[in-house]
């Protein structure tokens, strides 16, 4: 069920080809996407199964990947919590349906971003560009700057890129963490939707303010929801402990 487009294996090497992993049934919206992504400079691989995405994971080392939730075998959400546990993947999560429980769900297993069907191919493009920009932007950034962020019982590893609650280690996903980065860089202020949108995901518009509360509930899931105030109407504040 697997379709291979592309000769290239192995680890991503600086200038090479990105490459990303298009995981759908409808064979419709894989030609489309995998079209529209090829005409931006990717390599693409497809699989149209969970078992067969998660094994085309494991062996072609994709960069990102396109994964659709309602899929044979095996839903998108568990190839997303397998092909995590072997390696962390940007994974950008397709959905049939506006349901936020399915995106709070995507998001908890390790989905970066999400989008609900039907959507456009210039801005799936986009933000296949933005997860990796992401990406490369947080491994630059995670060698200078070294410290640890202790904010009462929330330590910030930026270095490590891991977070502690009560000396636990929380698991979060590369949005979420750079999610609580940005609101740890100025504690208790109040970030506008359009702010975190544009620090974040390298939005210049607001037409993703439902990702931000999406990131933010599942964020609050994770590190406590006390933890983050949120301010109606005007956007989220990172809580610190009273000196």
């Amino acid at each position: 069920m697997e379709q291979t487009h592309t000769t290239h294996q192995g680890a991503a090497t600086p200038g090479a080809q990105r490459r990303v992993l298009v995981v759908e049934d409808d064979a419709t919206i894989v030609e489309a996407i995998s079209a529209r992504l090829r005409a931006e400079g990717f390599l693409v691989q497809t699989a149209t199964d969970g078992p067969a995405a998660v094994e085309a994971a494991e062996a072609w080392q994709p960069d990102l990947m396109v994964l659709d939730v309602m899929l044979p075998g095996f839903d998108g959400l568990e190839v997303c919590r397998r092909v995590q546990a072997q390696r962390p993947v940007p994974v950008l999560m397709l959905t049939a349906r506006d349901d936020e429980t399915d995106m709070l769900v995507g998001l908890g297993v390790g989905a970066d971003d999400y989008m609900t069907k039907p959507f456009s191919m210039r801005e799936l493009a986009a933000r296949v560009h933005v997860l990796l920009r992401r990406v490369e932007r947080a491994a630059l950034a995670a060698t200078p700057r070294s410290g640890i962020l202790r904010l009462g019982e929330l330590e910030i590893d930026h270095a490590q890129r891991r977070v502690r609650v009560r000396s636990e280690d929380v698991h979060l996903t590369p949005t979420e963490f750079d999610l609580l980065v940005c609101l740890a860089g100025t504690p208790r202020a109040v970030l506008s939707r359009e702010q975190l949108l544009a620090e974040v995901w390298d939005w210049a518009d607001a037409s993703g303010t439902r990702t931000v509360d999406s990131h933010i509930k599942a964020l609050r899931r994770k590190i406590g929801a006390e933890r983050i105030r949120t301010v109606h109407g005007v956007g989220y504040a990172l809580e610190t402990p009273a000196s």
